[in-house]
């Protein structure tokens, strides 16, 4: 299509983290609209982002964020490689993950660390909230969907990202991945407030 630019193909190269011939693809298949095909590539890199989910992060670099002497937050954000992890890129997502959890104080890295106990109790409270009228086969689905509002607020990668609340922690991160072409993790943080002792 000879309406699709050279810069239109790069721009959106950059954003997506794909390559030039998947780039024009897309415009070519969203007929010139960019943001069209800017959604269809970021889905495409998320889907790839979620096949690297599994590879070991053993590099990466701590970073940290004190807002107005008083809220500080420490972060460890891992990749696979110190190439990436030496990268502005990488050093840009650590400082704004710092900010998160200066911001918006989390508890938990992800579900997973939610201790059993807690998760047991959160379970149990989402099931007694039941009316009975739900049909059995989305009881689970019904009762899933309570608990992570329970914790939504509470766990890192469900929280809204602070700099664009349209995707959460995890899909921001998820966008690194996508443009890095390696896993990345957050794998432990810590946050301080003046006054404030845990």
């Amino acid at each position: 299509m000879s309406d699709i630019s050279v810069e239109s193909i790069k721009k959106l190269k950059e954003l997506s983290g794909v390559g030039l011939t998947d780039a024009k693809n897309a415009l070519v298949e969203a007929k010139g609209d960019f943001d069209k095909a800017l959604d269809a590539m970021r889905k495409k890199g998320l889907t790839k982002a979620e096949k690297r989910g599994d590879r070991e992060t053993r590099e990466g670099l701590i970073d940290a964020y004190v807002h107005d002497g008083r809220i500080g937050a420490v972060v460890e954000v891992n990749c696979e490689t110190s190439f990436v992890a030496k990268t502005d890129e990488f050093r840009d997502l650590a400082h704004k993950l710092a900010m998160q959890v200066a911001s918006m104080n989390p508890v938990w890295v992800s579900e997973a660390d939610i201790p059993a106990d807690e998760m047991d109790e959160a379970i149990k409270e989402a099931e007694a909230g039941l009316t009975g009228k739900e049909p059995a086969d989305k009881k689970a689905d019904i009762v899933a969907g309570k608990v992570a509002k329970m914790f939504a607020d509470k766990v890192l990668l469900n929280q809204p990202y602070i700099l664009d609340d349209t995707k959460t922690v995890a899909v921001f991160i998820k966008d690194a991945i996508a443009k890095t072409g390696e896993n990345i993790t957050v794998k432990q943080f810590r946050r301080i407030e003046l006054g404030v002792s845990e």
